[in-house]
């Protein structure tokens, strides 16, 4: 065990000592809270605001604490504040550094605990990092999609069940079914803001004060407001200290997030090896092997796709810091920042890797083409066929099947198969049976809404062109 070194006496009146070093080391928050910062200069100052508003403080106070959290602020931004872990976290950093410039800064804190002032500092920070995400890097991802699908908009390739060759999509369209999920992602991301847009201060440590606050003043300095712009402020006191429940959802919300970008990252990694070799992506987003000279990795999606359990793990992590805990706050919630923080930059950093990666990636259209010339992708529309001829799908279904394992049998293409083969399998199959293995046709007839036809997905290119404006 390390020596025990003497402390300044503690900040309460209460302990006639502070912490020893090893408890200080373990318990303080200050080497990940400090992004905090800026988040607790903007509470305090509005705090201070209101203090002077319901004279607690002299506007000439209110002018000195307004000054001195400036000068902090530009310190800090400048790199030149220096952070002291024996004062555990970003705002008792803060207030200490502001006191000792500023005596009324010991006023600063009246009716206001580290409770509320750490609930609310995390909704403010985690409103910044929604904006980021939902008005600038959401929307750039899900163009970068729609960008590589438009300028290959002619190029069709198999879709895939059961990573088996199943029917030809547009590579637009596959690409257009991700910025579908990224939208879903962006809307439970905006619910999520709606939710956490509630100011917390004023809660105290548990049960509010006996002060006058003005809480309704603070929300609107602070831009907490509910759905018809008016100040939000939370109605429960214990319920504003303990709840992380909107730290949950940012994490549920990434952790599905995540898993979109893992399976889009999946597609990709798959599309650029030599046995798909649908795509090349630039080698700035590809690293080499240590050993063979050849290899060229798809790194950024791999490491897209392996960041993913982090995601889900951070969530994880949070559920069950929460499941047992007592109202109201206790200590174990000082676990709940890094968990946030890191899904945060988890999720924003590999929207904004993915796009750029998508940007600088070029499609092989001679490898797409002939992987789209399969003609057992066309088996459905042969089926479909019989159909129109008035057979049962079922029996369809069943014919085409023989028609398949004929082709198999003499070792040639299903399209290959001749008028008279089919015929010979089947009476139902018409003269024009042949046409369904035209790939250009097959396309044009698949025009329903949400469909892979060609005019449908040149309308959702549009569509999502002018959403993304």
């Amino acid at each position: 065990m390390g020596k025990r070194t003497s402390r300044p006496v503690s900040r309460s009146g209460r302990f006639t000592r502070g912490p020893g070093a090893d408890v200080a080391r373990f318990t303080e928050s200050v080497s990940f809270d400090w992004r905090l910062w800026r988040h607790d200069l903007q509470g305090s100052l509005a705090h201070a605001r209101m203090l002077q508003r319901i004279g607690v403080l002299t506007k000439a106070e209110c002018k000195a604490i307004a000054k001195g959290l400036e000068q902090i602020y530009a310190e800090i931004e400048a790199g030149k504040f220096r952070w002291k872990p024996e004062l555990e976290d970003v705002h008792m950093n803060i207030e200490a550094e502001l006191t000792r410039r500023v005596p009324a800064g010991a006023k600063l804190h009246t009716g206001r605990s580290r409770n509320d002032q750490v609930a609310l500092d995390v909704r403010m920070w985690l409103r910044d990092e929604i904006t980021e995400l939902v008005t600038i890097e959401l929307p750039d991802l899900q163009r970068a999609l729609v960008e590589l699908g438009e300028r290959n908009q002619a190029i069709i390739i198999p879709g895939y069940t059961h990573l088996q060759r199943a029917q030809p999509v547009y590579l637009a369209h596959h690409l257009l079914a991700y910025v579908e999920m990224l939208a879903r992602d962006n809307s439970r991301f905006s619910g999520c803001f709606s939710r956490l847009n509630v100011c917390p201060l004023g809660s105290g440590a548990i049960a509010g004060s006996t002060l006058p606050l003005d809480r309704q003043f603070v929300a609107e300095q602070l831009g907490f407001k509910d759905s018809k712009g008016r100040p939000a402020v939370s109605q429960n006191s214990m319920d504003a200290v303990s709840d992380r429940d909107f730290m949950v959802e940012f994490c549920a919300t990434g952790a599905l997030l995540a898993a979109h970008l893992s399976r889009l990252a999946e597609d990709l990694i798959l599309w650029a090896s030599s046995e798909f070799n649908f795509i090349k992506i630039a080698d700035a987003y590809t690293t080499g092997s240590s050993l063979m000279p050849q290899k060229k990795n798809p790194d950024i999606a791999e490491l897209t796709r392996g960041k993913t359990g982090r995601v889900y793990g951070n969530l994880m992590a949070l559920l069950t810091l929460l499941k047992g805990l007592p109202m109201t706050y206790n200590r174990d919630l000082q676990e709940d920042k890094e968990r946030l923080f890191d899904t945060a930059d988890t999720v924003r950093s590999c929207v904004r890797l993915m796009a750029a990666m998508l940007r600088h990636t070029k499609v092989n259209a001679a490898a797409c083409t002939a992987a789209a010339s399969d003609s057992t992708l066309l088996a459905t529309d042969l089926a479909d066929h019989l159909v129109r001829r008035g057979m049962p799908f079922r029996l369809a279904h069943h014919a085409v099947g023989t028609a398949v394992a004929l082709a198999e049998k003499l070792g040639k293409p299903l399209g290959d198969l001749t008028a008279a083969e089919l015929k010979s399998l089947n009476a139902a199959f018409g003269k024009d049976a042949k046409d369904c293995f035209s790939l250009v046709r097959a396309m044009a007839r698949r025009n329903l809404t949400g469909a892979p036809g060609t005019k449908e997905v040149a309308k959702q290119l549009a569509r999502w062109r002018r959403l993304l404006a």
